[in-house]
């Protein structure tokens, strides 16, 4: 009697470890993020995609809004079409007027606003702007993001991930800049249709490399949950004999 329940305890332990690597690997990748198509070098252009997965079983995501950062004002933001969805482009005055390409800009983009479409259970959508010229005296951009569902839901991905910390449970999607082009002169153009091809391939590739993880760490954690199961049926073994 005592070998069997410690047959059963064990086997359950290892189906709980089994789901519980399955259940992170779904949701580890289940956020707002924001990604370049190609570099997004500092002091130049880039193409970004904002990456918005429906997380919820029960409901529908019919909004996004993108909050741009206020120390680091973009002059330029235009967005790429999405079948099916509005976007409104908000700007406001800034407080310190920019100089590009020699002129004065009194104002910037401070919002971006996706609507009238919807995203379904278990897909995501992408949501392209193209955005410049970037700063450069920081690494990176955090952009707050209030993603809405059909059932007046609003999960705010607006956390910023503090450097030797853990990421937050809604982390703000960020874009990571590098350096500027030795010698080039990125202010002073946007990027080019070869810039935007090689980016589509860069983002193929990491969305590859995304859903191999995902597929490696659901693998793991049948194994573990196998494992479990076979050494539970192995102690009973032992212990009856």
């Amino acid at each position: 009697m005592n070998a069997a329940r410690s047959r059963t305890r064990l086997a359950i332990v290892g189906s709980v470890a089994a789901g519980s690597v399955l259940l992170l690997s779904g949701t580890a990748f289940a956020h707002v993020t924001v990604q370049p198509e190609g570099a997004a070098a500092k002091g130049g252009y880039a193409v970004v995609d904002f990456k918005v997965p429906n997380e919820r079983d029960n409901a529908k995501t019919v909004k996004l809004e993108v909050n741009f950062p206020a120390d680091h004002p973009l002059a330029s933001v235009m967005p790429q079409p999405v079948p099916g969805w509005n976007v409104e482009v908000t700007k406001s005055k800034l407080d310190k007027p920019l100089t590009v390409h020699g002129k004065q800009i009194n104002e910037a983009v401070t919002k971006v606003t996706w609507s009238g479409g919807t995203i379904e259970a278990g897909q995501f959508q992408k949501f392209p702007l193209s955005i410049g010229s970037l700063p450069t005296d920081t690494d990176q951009l955090v952009f707050k993001a209030l993603q809405t569902y059909d059932n007046n839901e609003v999960v705010r991905w607006i956390q910023e991930t503090q450097k030797g910390q853990p990421e937050p449970a809604n982390p703000a999607p960020t874009l990571k800049l590098t350096a500027a082009a030795a010698g080039g002169d990125d202010d002073d153009a946007a990027p080019s249709a070869n810039a935007s091809a090689d980016g589509k391939k860069t983002e193929a590739a990491s969305s590859s490399d995304t859903d191999t993880t995902a597929r490696i760490l659901g693998v793991v954690g049948i194994v573990v949950g196998i494992a479990g199961v076979a050494f539970g049926v192995f102690a009973g073994r032992r212990r009856s004999a």
